[in-house]
């Protein structure tokens, strides 16, 4: 197990009691013997969410415009949270022990500070499948990159989370990252507040950078896993090459369809 010793562990960063008190054993150990639940979780947000679609077909839409908000809302503020921890944490390792040693190492999972966040990440990807009620409820386009997202990204958490895999610290700091500006984004939306069209672009773009990263990341693991200080597996590294490449071209047409051509359609239309 590659991990840093406590001294290098020190961070100049103060943790909280909770933080403290977090018994990530106990956390791994529940992991280990329960991530298959995932696809239990997988399967019931699917028929809810498609058989849901068939019930609200003949019904009119929700307006849900305040759950929507405190839902956004709670969310922003965990993800800003979660990436201001995780990201102190990271700095710290990039800091004093280079970019090889934040990607192999594995005190991400037990370390001061991070050992909670990184528990509460895979646990919130549960919930977060919540996300989904609201586009149902309220009649609006489901998106296949949604509510694959949502099912992958859920079962991969809970399969790595459970062996403590390498890259795991990149992987959730910068999915915290861009959760706090997504959900920030859809709770001042869902507020009735007019957010500048920029903003969009850069959450989309910060999402194609996220990606990009995994696959960096995933591959840079693979290299340095030939040399024995870099714990992972290859059905793992495997797993997550497939998924941050599906996420790379699904966001990246997303980006296409939702900002570039509609802009060159919307040109052309006034040319004519």
């Amino acid at each position: 197990m590659n991990l840093l010793n406590e001294t290098e562990l020190r961070l100049p960063l103060a943790e909280y009691g909770f933080e403290r008190r977090f018994d990530e054993r106990g956390a791994i150990e529940w992991m280990q013997a329960n991530w298959s639940k995932s696809f239990v979780f997988s399967a019931l947000y699917a028929a809810l969410v498609f058989g849901g679609q068939h019930f609200m077909k003949p019904r009119p839409k929700l307006n849900l415009r305040r759950p929507l908000v405190l839902w956004s809302l709670s969310l922003a503020l965990f993800s800003i949270i979660g990436a201001i921890r995780t990201g102190c944490y990271m700095f710290h390792i990039l800091s004093s022990s280079g970019f090889r040693q934040s990607i192999c190492d594995q005190s991400f999972y037990n370390g001061p500070v991070s050992k909670f966040w990184a528990y509460a990440f895979v646990l919130s990807k549960a919930p977060e499948l919540g996300d989904t009620a609201f586009v149902v409820l309220r009649k609006q386009k489901l998106l296949f990159l949604h509510w694959y997202h949502h099912i992958t990204v859920l079962l991969y958490s809970w399969y790595s989370y459970k062996d403590m895999v390498a890259g795991g610290g990149w992987f959730m700091t910068m999915n915290y990252g861009v959760h706090a500006l997504m959900y920030s984004y859809y709770a001042a939306r869902a507020a009735g507040l007019r957010v500048p069209r920029p903003f969009a672009v850069l959450i989309t773009s910060a999402q194609i950078s996220q990606m990009a990263m995994g696959l960096t990341v995933s591959g840079l693991v693979y290299r340095w896993m030939q040399h024995g200080d870099c714990p992972s597996r290859i059905d793992n590294i495997t797993w997550a090459a497939l998924m941050y490449l599906s996420y790379l071209l699904l966001f990246s047409n997303f980006f296409y369809q939702t900002y570039l051509r509609r802009r060159a359609d919307g040109k052309t239309a006034k040319a004519e």
